[in-house]
């Protein structure tokens, strides 16, 4: 079956999660600058969690983009990423009203480690139903850094329970490495269409 309505699907999802994000900085009261004080927390858990969506989006729409055809054990992996992506907004709340404490930033980074092993899944099922050697798998390669982020991931959840801002550091590691840009996908597809005497679509 075709991929555009998993993507469009998909698309509206992580749009609706950014902006459940958003209602979440509300407007303090008063006109002095000092009043935007207590919504620090409040805001650096939210960018931080916006980050995390586009990177997801990104990465997303690159991989769909590798991919010719779904199925549905691929939808069913696809909704399953959407369920922990659509959990963020609620642990970015719970950390940041509680001012980073040990326990919020703990479950924030289970959410983290959760999709990322949803992510995991879904381009393991994707590769499957493309089979070995496909463009797709190609595209993925190794994926050392969806591993490492996993790795990371349940370390921080640990150490947030002896240093919860050493254990909320460690997510902004992550997202720092994913926000050097990865070309593989970009490359391969441009190398495939070079090899067909054009671009595909």
């Amino acid at each position: 079956m075709g991929k555009n309505r998993l993507e469009a699907f998909s698309d509206g999802v992580l749009a609706i999660i950014i902006t459940i994000m958003v209602l979440e900085l509300r407007a303090p009261r008063g006109d002095a600058f000092g009043a935007l004080w207590p919504l620090l927390p409040t805001f650096v858990g939210y960018a931080l969690s916006f980050i995390y969506i586009a990177i997801y989006w990104n990465n997303h729409h690159h991989m769909l983009h590798a991919a010719r055809k779904v199925n549905g054990p691929i939808l069913w992996a696809n909704t399953h990423l959407l369920f922990w992506l659509s959990l963020v907004p609620f642990a970015t709340a719970w950390m940041g009203s509680n001012n980073f404490a040990a326990r919020p930033v703990a479950l924030y980074g289970f959410v983290l480690l959760m999709a990322a092993l949803a992510y995991y899944l879904l381009s393991q099922c994707l590769i499957h139903h493309h089979g070995r050697g496909s463009l797709l798998e190609a595209a993925v390669g190794a994926d050392f850094k969806g591993k490492a982020s996993i790795a990371i991931y349940a370390s921080a959840i640990l150490l947030s329970f002896a240093n919860r801002w050493a254990g909320f550091a460690l997510y902004w590691v992550v997202a720092l490495i994913w926000l050097v840009p990865d070309r593989r996908i970009e490359r391969i597809l441009a190398r495939e269409g070079a090899g067909e005497g054009g671009s595909r679509p």
